[in-house]
């Protein structure tokens, strides 16, 4: 799978606050290298983290990270319907369209775009 591309936001932010961005980055290396879990795993649980606060930017960036680390579209899917007895049916919904978002922008080498809220 192709290395992904940081939305443009995303970028103009990094540009603007090379330290703070650059102190997040160095604290995610910091956690996964602290234990025994994947880049796959690990951004699958984080993909089941923004899927309970309804976070659709961070769907999308675990969706993609977990899809670049080695999960396929089906484990993606089965980590969200997991949730329901959790999260609630409404939105695990949610969060499957909002990673359904990412494996089409993939197929069709498109981004996702976020929805209008």
């Amino acid at each position: 799978m192709a290395k992904h591309t940081e939305p443009r936001f995303y970028l103009q932010l990094k540009k603007k606050y090379p330290d703070y961005f650059g102190a997040v980055e160095a604290l995610g290396k910091a956690v996964h290298n602290s234990g025994p879990l994947d880049m796959k795993i690990t951004n699958l649980v984080q993909l089941a983290a923004a899927a309970a606060i309804r976070s659709e930017g961070a769907v999308h960036s675990h969706v993609r990270r977990a899809l670049e680390a080695g999960a396929t579209a089906d484990e993606v899917d089965h980590v969200l319907i997991s949730l329901t007895s959790t999260i609630g049916f409404p939105n695990v919904i949610a969060a499957l369209s909002w990673a359904a978002d990412v494996v089409g922008a993939q197929k069709s080498g498109k981004k996702p775009s976020r929805q209008k809220k």
